[in-house]
């Protein structure tokens, strides 16, 4: 990879990682309502799921969506449906625990396999992958182009997300009011509702 590609792809990489999509609104939620540190684990499923998508996006199987279009329409629809519930899910979260190191017997952030198995029906993360490759990739480059490829992106895309969480964890003292806190949560599950719209008005 030629150096002005690597320094295009990691402006990609890192545009499209930190810029609004559900994975970062719903890191943003799990940093006000779990903390920092109980989002790690979330942050770190996203990147290595992520990383196991580009890879096998890489290693062709963006050419089983070309054979196959209705397994991309199908994936469409379980992650819209996933991301409903997840955003259901945040509404209906409780008030924030005074104990901020702890997690609440009804509540807990989403764990790291949750989070890598997500990227697999989360329609940003398709775009992002097949994108990567169909721009700044060669269709014959070999596997250690590939998998550098998707490591670089992992890399890039782990802090990238997780300032959405660490923005989250510093909200929650003003977000303490119980008002206050609903109020957010509401915002927050419409915003993930909203965010399928550009990907399903295709339908």
């Amino acid at each position: 990879m030629q150096i002005n590609t690597f320094i295009a792809f990691s402006i990609f990489a890192f545009v499209t990682s930190v810029t609004p999509g559900p994975n970062n609104l719903m890191l943003l939620a799990s940093g006000v309502n779990f903390g920092f540190r109980l989002s790690l684990p979330h942050i770190l499923g996203i990147s290595s799921g992520f990383f196991v998508m580009v890879l096998t996006v890489g290693l062709g199987l963006a050419e089983a969506f070309i054979l196959f279009p209705q397994l991309y329409v199908f994936l469409k629809w379980v992650g819209a449906a996933y991301l409903l519930y997840l955003a259901w899910k945040i509404a209906a979260s409780k008030q924030l625990e005074k104990n901020t190191t702890t997690e609440s017997a009804n509540s807990h952030p989403m764990t790291f396999w949750s989070a890598a198995a997500f990227q697999w029906v989360n329609p940003k993360a398709w775009v992002m992958a097949v994108g990567a490759f169909s721009t700044y990739v060669p269709a014959t480059s070999g596997v250690l182009i590939v998998a550098f490829i998707a490591t670089l992106f992992a890399i890039i895309n782990a802090p990238s997300v997780g300032i959405w969480a660490l923005f989250g964890s510093t909200m929650r003292r003003f977000l303490s009011n119980e008002k206050n806190f609903r109020i957010f949560n509401y915002g927050m599950a419409l915003l993930l509702v909203l965010s399928l719209y550009p990907i399903l008005h295709e339908f």
